[in-house]
């Protein structure tokens, strides 16, 4: 019994260290939106909005048109994509190009 346990623990450490190493960098797209949930959750808490009042402030929040990013922090954003790619040469310049235009 104490070395199924044992195995099993094995198995759940081995597993969460695994998954560590392979957790990749959010997109640009990701960041962007990740930034727009956080400015519109503060702009409902400075408006001290609550229950259904909050969720609907909330959805059209959220639908309203993105902030534009600066060409400067898609660049840095694009940059450490390609760089968590791996990506060289060639195949790095057409990744960077479309993430530039995207």
């Amino acid at each position: 019994m104490k070395a199924m346990l044992a195995l099993v623990a094995l198995v759940v450490a081995t597993g969460g260290a695994l998954a560590t190493e392979q957790k990749k960098e959010p997109s640009a797209a990701q960041k962007a939106q990740q930034e727009k949930m956080t400015a519109c959750n503060a702009e409902a808490k400075e408006k001290a909005l609550a229950g259904d009042e909050r969720k609907t402030f909330m959805s059209g929040c959220l639908k309203a048109a993105p902030v534009k990013a600066s060409q400067q922090d898609k660049m840095k954003a694009c940059n450490a994509e390609a760089g968590s790619k791996q990506l060289k040469g060639d195949e790095r310049k057409t990744f960077m190009s479309g993430c530039l235009k995207g």
